[in-house]
């Protein structure tokens, strides 16, 4: 686990670098006929400096890390950005560490939040979140 300051540091950063993406959307894959609701949970932060995306990789320990291509002829000349994103239960942590430091984002950190909190993964089993929080505080 992470530092409180580094934690509250990456909620900084994302508050003002950041971006959430929490939607529902009819999606037709290859070999359907018909399109069925798919959600698109994802968190990206993109920016100029690599070493602070490189750092944030390292300490939440989830995501991937990659240039951000742009596709314009108008980009010539324009500094390279990078991008750190994760999305579905990776969203899901991220959004469950950053939660008390979060301002302008708060809200899509919740709605990530909530869409989970229901149930989640733990030994390949799905389980009552309610039970789970109990089972860990037993510990």
């Amino acid at each position: 686990m992470s530092d409180q300051l580094d934690i509250a540091y990456i909620a900084g950063l994302f508050d003002g670098e950041g971006c959430i993406t929490y939607k529902q959307y009819m999606r037709k894959r290859k070999g359907q006929k018909k399109a069925y609701p798919t959600w698109s949970i994802r968190m990206e932060i993109a920016m100029t400096d690599k070493s602070v995306l490189i750092w944030l990789h390292e300490v939440l320990g989830v995501g991937t890390l990659g240039e951000k291509r742009y596709r314009t002829k108008y980009t010539v000349g324009w500094k390279k950005q990078w991008r750190w994103r994760c999305q579905f239960r990776d969203a899901y942590y991220v959004c469950k560490l950053i939660w008390p430091f979060a301002h302008v984002k708060l809200p899509g950190v919740q709605k990530i939040i909530e869409h989970y909190s229901k149930e989640i993964l733990m030994n390949d089993k799905v389980v009552d979140f309610k039970k789970y929080k109990e089972i860990m505080s037993l510990e």
